[in-house]
């Protein structure tokens, strides 16, 4: 039997033993049913000893086995071995004789602001232009505007270079690259007036707007895998996101491999060899392709893609790929989408669950994004058990799940506070009925988290989870939804777009009632879960206020006939889920 002095024994937490890089390499040697079980994270707070004993493949010995050999470890490795980055490209990758700048060279005369602008060189094939050849460009705006960007292998012998320029006006650029005939090419082109609003930014400390200036509000939802879904389901997906209320999805560029996803995608980010085995040296261009083109489709429906980098949930060995296959990929990714206008960079959902990466992993990850995405989208990183520090000066909003089983939109005021950023609360619980707690509250509890969190001045996620025989999830696969929450989560951002700034701003002035708006002229209550059959307001009587009773869940609106100023009564329905709002009115004295 293993000591409870030791470092690992029966007793320890599943989720303990997989971070120590060492021990997680016991589990994988000797139990990897456990492992790669796409149940594993349904069972990370279990105890080790139980999850050994209840593991049918393992025998008695077995399990013996592998807690003396936990036991033997002593104290955790400071380093993850082989985190070592690519090496950069050879210098001579083409002869001396081919001529710099040779490569054929295409582009569009002109561009709209904000509109993906695409370099299309034909240069050479030999070798793998994946990892020996590397491409940039500088791009020289209007006045001093300088943009650096990365170029990639588009297969073929084709190599691209992307901008989303942001000045109107005469650009001009120069590539650079180990390959002679894909250096110093020149060119120039012309920005026209927008005909978009751009990519969101963040705007006014905690909330978010387009670069023209217009307000952004952030009404999420998520769909890991729905990119790697039958091309007629992804097609249903948007077809329901069209109809919906939703602006923002999270989504993977890897596959998922977990409950309720058991299916294999037709094509992946990188190849696949014939006996199985990826290629991460060479990416599945065609895989990018079918990837972009869904974007530039959430695009056209005004939903921002909110892009997840890497996650755990994954049984081809797309999260413990080595830091150069990592790297190599993170600068791929933002070579072929840094230009697309609708992006957001999410570096990982539940960043701690991937246990093969370090702190310095995720920073230099970020590094990268920050420096070649010429276009600096939104960045964050998701949390499961453990909050990434997200004071980090590379983080432009705090992307957040629950910590606590209930409360969850409460906690956007104290996290507004901490970190002074946009508080994204992506993972808030999903409305449906499957056995994890995460996914199984009601619509009323999930209309009520966003409203919570909406009038705590930040902005919750959505999510759907029914159990559905075909294992069509919305979570995971998109389809449809059959939910109740997404109609009045519609219904909410009328409430906030008619808000005197177009966003809700928390205001302390009640003990018992979450209350934002603007002091002196308008105040919007919200009582969740209580049921008051009257409340009694106490405001300035030189103000006259237009009274509205709001059903959220019901989704009305009744406005109470003339006006009322210093302390006055409202009566309400003694149900739950309503809400106040008080407008003022310049009509002086209250009626």
């Amino acid at each position: 039997m293993t000591s409870p002095t030791s470092r690992f024994h029966a007793g320890s937490a599943l989720f303990d033993v997989l971070r120590d890089h060492e021990a997680a390499g016991v589990l994988r040697r000797h139990a990897p049913s456990i492992v790669e079980s796409t149940l594993l994270h349904t069972f990370h707070a279990q105890p080790l000893g139980l999850v050994l004993e209840t593991e049918d493949s393992l025998t008695a010995s077995d399990r013996e086995a592998i807690l003396r050999e936990l036991e033997t470890i002593k104290a955790p490795v400071a380093e993850i071995a082989g985190r070592t980055p690519p090496v950069p490209p050879s210098q001579d990758y083409e002869a001396d004789d081919v001529a710099i700048g040779s490569a054929r060279v295409t582009h569009d005369e002109s561009v709209a602001r904000w509109t993906r602008f695409e370099i299309r060189l034909a240069g050479p094939s030999h070798g793998n232009p994946f990892v020996d050849v590397e491409l940039t460009a500088r791009f020289f705006g209007p006045g001093d505007e300088v943009r650096d960007v990365l170029g990639f292998y588009d297969g073929d012998g084709s190599y691209v270079v992307r901008l989303l320029p942001d000045v109107e006006g005469s650009w001009r650029f120069e590539t650079a690259s180990n390959a002679r005939s894909l250096s110093r090419i020149r060119g120039g082109f012309t920005v026209t007036p927008a005909t978009s609003d751009g990519p969101v930014r963040v705007a006014d400390k905690y909330h978010f707007a387009y670069a023209s200036g217009r307000r952004y509000l952030p009404i999420g939802t998520t769909s890991y895998a729905w990119t790697h879904q039958p091309d007629e389901l992804q097609d249903t997906t948007l077809r329901t996101l069209a109809e919906s209320p939703f602006n923002k999805l999270r989504m993977c560029v890897f596959p998922k491999s977990y409950t309720f996803n058991s299916n294999e995608p037709e094509r992946f980010p990188f190849d696949r060899r014939d006996d199985g085995a990826f290629d991460l040296e060479a990416f599945d261009v065609d895989y990018w392709r079918r990837l972009e083109h869904r974007i530039d489709q959430l695009a056209e429906l005004g939903v921002e893609a909110d892009l997840i980098l890497f996650h755990a949930y994954d049984r081809w060995g797309f999260s413990t790929m080595d830091a150069a296959s990592d790297d190599r990929y993170v600068r791929y990714a933002v070579a072929r989408l840094g230009a697309f206008r609708n992006l957001w960079w999410s570096l990982a959902n539940e960043f701690d669950l991937l246990f093969d990466k370090s702190e310095a992993d995720w920073e230099r990850w970020a590094q990268i994004i920050e420096t070649w995405d010429a276009a600096q989208h939104p960045r964050s990183i998701h949390n499961c058990r453990i909050v990434y520090d997200q004071s980090r000066p590379w983080i432009t909003h705090v992307s957040m799940q629950r910590t606590d089983m209930y409360k969850t939109s409460e906690m956007t005021t104290e996290w507004r506070r901490t970190w002074g950023k946009p508080v994204v609360v992506d993972e808030a619980a999903y409305e449906g009925d499957i056995d994890q707690g995460w996914g199984n509250i009601s619509g009323e509890e999930m209309t009520r988290r966003f409203w919570e969190g909406a009038l705590r001045g930040g902005y919750v996620g959505h999510g759907e989870t029914y159990v559905d025989p075909d294992e069509i999830l919305w979570w995971a696969k998109g389809g449809e939804l059959h939910g109740e929450s997404p109609a009045r989560i519609g219904f909410l951002t009328r409430f906030i777009e008619e808000s005197p700034a177009g966003v809700l701003e928390p205001l302390e002035t009640e003990w018992d009632a979450t209350v934002a708006g603007r002091p002196g002229e308008q105040y919007l209550y919200y009582f969740g879960f209580g049921r008051p059959r009257f409340r009694r307001f106490f405001h300035d009587p030189q103000f006259a206020w237009r009274v509205e009773v709001i059903d959220t869940w019901n989704m009305t609106v009744d406005e109470l006939p003339g006006t009322a100023s210093g302390r006055f009564v409202v009566d309400l329905p003694a149900r739950a889920y309503m809400a106040v709002r008080l407008t003022r009115v310049d009509t002086g004295a209250g009626e």
